[in-house]
């Protein structure tokens, strides 16, 4: 049995679906791709095959995140519920998602009044706009990268984390984000979070701390963190300047 392997897992996702010889219109489950990893390929990790799972499925908006290859070659599976995959039927299943054929998502509006002028309208865009400025929670905080494969909306265990990221120690940070209010019940979320990505995700040696990022840190939350150690609150302000330009 291989420990290793020489291939990116997007094309052991097609060597999986071979073996598991898939038809047409046979469904298969998130759990049966995680279970043939770990007997044919045991070194890669139950969410690489999540994030996998979804660049490679041609409905799924998130794919956005995990960089599916424009020539079409990671169009591959359908998904059909939040367990449930099949292969993907060119001519009778939608267009792929892609960066040419984005598909909207709903947002629900946070908010009102003069309150949306001092605060991200959505979650997602505090999210993006956090991914590409990780620095401004911590010097040298990265995004989590691997094998195209993203931090952003890292699949865990059914869920998702909003972003995951790596500091320069090389150890695991795991950021929730409030749009609005952080209340103490985010807590429960993210401890969740950082218990499966130590347990299915880091390697021995590589410790995991959590981040809260809200408009607002709530009383309630920060007494709640008081007695937590690993984990940063953070609010986030928006603000804009404006400069005279000659005519």
């Amino acid at each position: 049995m291989p420990t290793l392997n020489d291939k990116p897992v997007r094309l052991l996702m097609k060597e999986m679906a071979a073996d598991m010889k898939l038809g047409p219109t046979q469904v298969f489950t998130r759990e049966q791709a995680v279970g043939w990893f770990k007997q044919k390929y045991p070194n890669i990790k139950e969410a690489t095959v999540a994030a996998h799972l979804i660049r490679l499925s041609t409905n799924t908006p998130t794919r956005l995140h995990y960089n599916p290859r424009p020539d079409g070659s990671d169009d591959f599976f359908f998904k059909i519920d939040s367990r449930h995959f099949r292969l993907y039927q060119p001519g009778k299943d939608p267009l792929p998602i892609s960066e040419a054929n984005p598909k909207p998502e709903t947002f629900q509006p946070v908010g009102t009044g003069a309150e949306e002028s001092s605060e991200f309208a959505y979650e997602n865009d505090l999210r993006d706009f956090l991914a590409k400025n990780l620095h401004l929670i911590e010097p040298k905080l990265k995004l989590y990268q691997d094998e195209g494969v993203s931090g952003v909306e890292f699949p865990a265990g059914g869920r998702f984390i909003d972003i995951l990221g790596i500091d320069n120690q090389g150890n695991y940070v795991v950021i929730e984000l409030k749009v609005s209010r952080g209340y103490d019940r985010v807590v429960g979320q993210l401890l969740r979070y950082m218990a499966w990505v130590e347990k299915n995700q880091s390697d021995p040696g590589q410790s995991v701390r959590g981040v809260i990022v809200a408009k607002e840190i709530t009383e309630d939350l920060r007494l709640a963190c008081s007695k937590i150690s690993g984990v940063q609150l953070f609010e986030y302000s928006l603000s804009v300047s404006l400069k005279p330009v000659a005519s």
